[in-house]
């Protein structure tokens, strides 16, 4: 169990932080709280695909992930988990002043994969000198009992979060965005999940194709009934060489204003409850390979939107939280 200090409690055996510094709990103030150091997530790249991508379910992937599974593509140009790990280290630390990191496995699906291919990249990633944690994302239909025992057992020494990517609870768009999973697998997965000593994160999309304000905030109130430990909201951008820049260049899609999705995501975190850690509240697109929209390249200037738009709300993460929880298995 994870133990916190003063303004900490523990909810359902997880640590959790309410932060008081902004309108929502971020997580960098969550890992500061917590560590007393700052913690920076090294982004690691194992080379593993995903069942919508060979086959399995489908192919292709989702309509907005690039070749590189959205990650880094390191492993695709042959450099090892640790060496991935241990330059990331010295960037983070000269940039950032970072002393601790999490491990990171965050390309493609992290548990879809033969146990001791699994069982040796994540063994590599606590082993690495200051590593203080170990997040794997991965899909909701790629969980074995076998697997969350697995990072179960790091859960005694490190900070261990899955991360379950769901973008929307909406079937419609699951579909169209060729997720190849619904939303009762995804809560198959999470009430799976939810048996074992890890921190849950989900991630969700704002801005999906033929989404209005209202599915967002469904969305939102799905996700609150199940109070995760963590969020990440990302923003809807469009890459080269996508299924989503087709639908974009065909006239089908149209991102969203930055002030529309500034609107969604507050929307959402007043849904959410107050100690659901968020992770995210952005995308962070590669300026390379960005086609649309433009605004999605500046972070800081959307954060302080979203910031300023709960303030002028008289708002903050919780607000509309009913307190109702989820005890479905």
């Amino acid at each position: 169990m994870l133990q916190g200090s003063t303004g900490s409690t523990t909810v359902s055996g997880h640590f959790c932080f309410r932060g008081d510094s902004v309108r929502y709990t971020a997580f960098s103030s969550y890992l500061k709280h917590h560590f007393g150091t700052r913690v920076h997530k090294i982004t690691l790249d194992a080379g593993l695909t995903c069942p919508n991508r060979d086959g399995t379910k489908g192919f292709g992937g989702c309509i907005y992930c690039n070749s590189r599974g959205s990650g880094t593509g390191a492993a695709a140009q042959g450099s090892p988990i640790r060496e991935q790990a241990l330059a990331a280290q010295k960037i983070l630390a000269r940039r950032y002043g970072a002393e601790k990191y999490i491990a990171y496995f965050q390309s493609f699906c992290n548990t879809y994969g033969q146990f001791a291919l699994l069982k040796n990249l994540y063994e590599t990633a606590v082993s690495i000198p200051e590593v203080v944690g170990l997040a794997v994302a991965t899909r909701p239909d790629c969980l074995s009992p076998e697997v969350l025992d697995l990072l179960s057992q790091y859960a005694h020494r490190f900070m261990v979060w899955l991360e379950l990517g769901l973008q929307t609870v909406h079937d419609r768009t699951l579909r169209l965005i060729n997720r190849c999973h619904t939303w009762q697998d995804f809560l198959d997965g999470y009430h799976l999940a939810r048996q074992y000593p890890l921190l849950i994160c989900v991630h969700v999309i704002i801005g999906l194709p033929g989404e209005d304000r209202q599915d967002v905030i469904e969305t939102a109130r799905s996700l609150s009934a199940l109070a995760p430990d963590g969020i990440k909201i990302h923003s809807l951008y469009i890459s080269r060489g996508t299924g989503l820049e087709k639908l974009y260049c065909d006239g089908r899609y149209t991102p969203l204003e930055r002030e529309e999705f500034v609107a969604r995501a507050c929307d959402m975190l007043e849904l959410l409850p107050a100690k659901t850690v968020v992770q995210r509240l952005t995308g962070d697109p590669d300026p390379q390979e960005l086609v649309a929209p433009l605004w999605t390249l500046h972070k800081q200037e959307t954060l302080r939107m979203i910031e300023n738009e709960l303030m002028r709300r008289g708002s903050r993460q919780g607000a509309k939280h009913t307190g109702v929880v989820s005890t479905t298995p």
